[in-house]
């Protein structure tokens, strides 16, 4: 079926019309892969000539959108024009000239929710490089590495007054590589650009934890929040981030028989289903049961500065100096496993850790501390 194109206007702010392309029936657009009934061409025409320059610009105006319309009409309506390697190479220019941004917007939200923030983002930082829009064709390894010198320099979207993290940065270009890497793949792009670009390396952040003895005068030392206390500690005995204890409900917590207690739930980080097995003891500090579909916690806003200063003042209370966050108490229970025999394999699935890659930085941190250890005995020799 012959696809007609013609060419219609639209009335627009300030005594203007704008052009634009009216196939029938819908065609597919190149930049986002969905049938469009409408291209708008970005030209304009004035609705009342009042000087001999506006009459002109209506005139080359229309007679451009007109050569516009016969192209496209010929493009659609007449392949046999064209060869084969012909009518292949106009598909491809049709893809490059599509817009990149709009492509890796769209990849980000069929991701899964932790995951869509994090390319979400890297998407968001693109476009303030970007601030024109990027097409696929104008995508080269020198643009590659322009971007990831503009996130090593750009501030972070929490604070105008700091910069990304050395891991932010890794993480939001390694989103931008992987997009061009399916790009490639959907025939987006004619080169393995992204396999023309460096990765980010990755930098170990520091990650404090609390020893047994510092965990045990914790658990003596009153908080003004014991809600905060309890979820920490919790945190401590099951390696639980905070998020999954906020979002715990009764009917995650089960016994089974003959194995104890334990906890089956969803990762709200990962979004992988888990089975935890955790300790009497843990499961006594959540109290009285409830409903299954009640919250284990009640408090479960996310963090605030107030919660905070009571987490900080309960750690200095207890006599602690290291900076602790909620998290380190997740650290502590990783590094208290490593430290008493645990494999490293198992503490991965305890933790929930999809590589166990991850998990292997807590064992650094113990082979740290053994060194630590065995230096302090020294023979007066």
């Amino acid at each position: 079926m012959a696809i007609k194109v013609k060419l219609r206007k639209r009335k627009v702010t300030g005594d203007r019309h704008s052009l634009y392309l009216d196939f029938y029936p819908a065609v597919v657009n190149s930049q986002n892969g969905e049938l469009s009934r409408r291209e708008y061409l970005g030209l304009y025409i004035f609705d009342s000539t009042r000087n001999p320059l506006d009459k002109l610009h209506n005139t080359n105006t229309l007679n451009l959108a007109e050569q516009i319309r016969q192209k496209k009409e010929s493009e659609f309506n007449k392949p046999e024009i064209y060869s084969a390697l012909e009518q292949e190479q106009i598909k491809k220019n049709k893809k490059q000239d599509g817009d990149f941004i709009a492509y890796f917007k769209k990849l980000a939200e069929k991701k899964n929710l932790s995951n869509r923030f994090l390319w979400l983002g890297s998407c968001d930082f693109l476009k303030l490089f970007k601030k024109n829009g990027l097409k696929f064709s104008d995508i080269d390894p020198e643009l590659c590495d322009d971007f990831r010198e503009f996130l090593e320099t750009t501030k972070s979207k929490k604070s105008d007054k700091m910069q990304l993290s050395a891991n932010s940065i890794k993480t939001y270009f390694d989103k931008f590589r992987s997009a061009l890497k399916q790009a490639y793949k959907d025939g987006y792009l004619s080169d393995n650009i992204a396999e023309k670009t460096n990765a980010v390396k990755q930098v170990e952040s520091q990650r404090n934890y609390l020893t047994l003895e510092e965990l045990n005068e914790l658990v003596k030392t009153p908080c003004r929040s014991s809600e905060i206390k309890t979820q920490a500690l919790f945190s401590a005995l099951t390696g639980l981030r905070r998020s999954d204890i906020q979002k715990l409900i009764w009917g995650e917590v089960q016994h089974v028989k003959g194995s104890g207690y334990l906890i089956r739930f969803k990762q709200k980080k990962t979004g992988g289903s888990e089975t935890l097995p955790i300790t009497e003891q843990a499961f006594n500090m959540l109290g009285e049961r409830k409903q299954p579909t009640d919250a284990v916690f009640t408090l479960i806003q996310a963090t605030n500065q107030r919660e905070n200063r009571h987490l900080t003042k309960w750690v200095l209370d207890a006599g602690i100096t290291k900076k602790i966050t909620f998290h380190c108490f997740r650290h502590t229970f990783a590094t208290l496993q490593l430290s008493m025999g645990t494999d490293i394999y198992t503490v991965s699935k305890m933790l929930g850790h999809k590589d166990l890659n991850t998990t292997q930085i807590y064992a650094k941190i113990i082979d740290e501390t053994k060194r630590t250890a065995s230096n302090r005995i020294k023979l007066e020799m």
